[in-house]
């Protein structure tokens, strides 16, 4: 969401002052007084030409864009979530007064639109960790993400990436065409390090490059989330995925259902963005449908920006009629005043 959900929308206004038709003027230079007015004339022509040039002489502006413009700025938040029942079953009938969102500590009640996001396409990196840790879970963790590409219902527009992490380096497998051109024979293990937490920032970024308003980054990340070799810090991590609006679902691939600090990571990951949380062992089967349904129930909100001093701006979403629904959302976005001042002197 500056934050990359925040765009401004510009009024421009025309300067409504008329020209002195030719016509008119030589009409007038031909009266009693015509030397005085043609000096007056030609000293009027000579300033006005004067203010157009810029240094030098050299024009700046045509005649057309002489106009005077007055811009009004209005930033709005852009927030993709996802409602749920008490069954954990999504909501299919949400009203805009059924929840309020807590902005900074502001409450929102009035929200410009609400949207299924069904008409969104989507960009999605499939991030597989490849490193000495996952080794033993490696082709399960191909499989998955084969049947994941070729099963599930996407749509013409949607994209897809795969990358593999290992060592110090994130690889390539293919790019945008992955629907065309995947097969689980390219995933080759690699063995080394895990670059967990600098392979997600590289996937974010890319994702940034290629952004487009009606498309959703999403990631979907195969690891045991112990990072051992990362430059990048959890902290650094959060913002860029914060600014950038990307979820994360987190896929365990160590199968463990014991409290460990890879699943921990995994866990965070997923909660931070507004993602979720899945462990390898649950089927491919069970992860597809769960992400698939994820994807396909979730709704667009948009609201005016909240006045703040904050650069970061904490979101939580709460029930105000039925207190049994729950919601998820990415935990918030960040608004820098150095876009907020800009916005203010334009």
């Amino acid at each position: 969401m500056s934050d990359k959900y925040i765009p401004a929308l510009r009024l421009a206004v025309s300067d409504p002052r008329k020209r002195l038709r030719a016509s008119g003027a030589r009409k007038f230079i031909r009266g009693r007084r015509g030397k005085n007015c043609l000096s007056l004339l030609l000293l009027a022509l000579t300033t006005s030409s004067a203010q157009r040039a810029g240094p030098g002489g050299s024009p700046i502006a045509s005649e057309e864009s002489q106009s005077v413009a007055y811009r009004s700025v209005v930033s709005e938040v852009r927030l993709v979530f996802f409602a749920t029942d008490e069954d954990s079953q999504n909501v299919q009938e949400l009203g805009k007064d059924d929840f309020a969102i807590v902005d900074d500590e502001r409450v929102i009640r009035e929200f410009r639109s609400l949207t299924r996001s069904v008409s969104m396409n989507l960009d999605v990196i499939m991030l597989i960790d490849s490193s000495e840790s996952v080794l033993s879970h490696f082709r399960e963790e191909s499989a998955v993400v084969e049947k994941l590409i070729w099963h599930s219902p996407w749509r013409p527009g949607d994209r897809f990436s795969v990358l593999t992490f290992s060592g110090r380096e994130t690889h390539v497998i293919c790019d945008e065409d992955c629907s065309d051109s995947f097969t689980a024979d390219r995933l080759v293990p690699q063995g080394g390090a895990t670059p967990l937490l600098d392979a997600v920032e590289v996937a974010t970024r890319l994702l940034m490059k290629r952004k487009r308003p009606d498309v959703w980054p999403v990631i979907l990340l195969f690891s045991d989330g112990d990072d051992t070799i990362s430059k990048a810090t959890f902290s650094e991590l959060r913002e860029t995925i914060l600014s950038d609006d990307t979820r994360i679902y987190a896929i365990d691939v160590s199968n463990s259902r014991q409290p460990s600090n890879g699943a921990a990571t995994m866990q965070r990951l997923a909660a931070e963005s507004g993602g979720r949380y899945f462990l390898l062992s649950e089927g491919a089967a069970r992860i597809f449908k769960d992400v698939i349904d994820d994807l396909h129930s979730a709704r667009l909100v948009i609201y005016q920006l909240p006045n703040s001093g904050s650069d970061f701006h904490s979101i939580r979403i709460l029930p105000t009629h039925n207190l049994k629904l729950h919601f998820r959302c990415r935990q918030g976005y960040y608004y820098r005043a150095a876009s907020r001042n800009s916005e203010e002197n334009q």
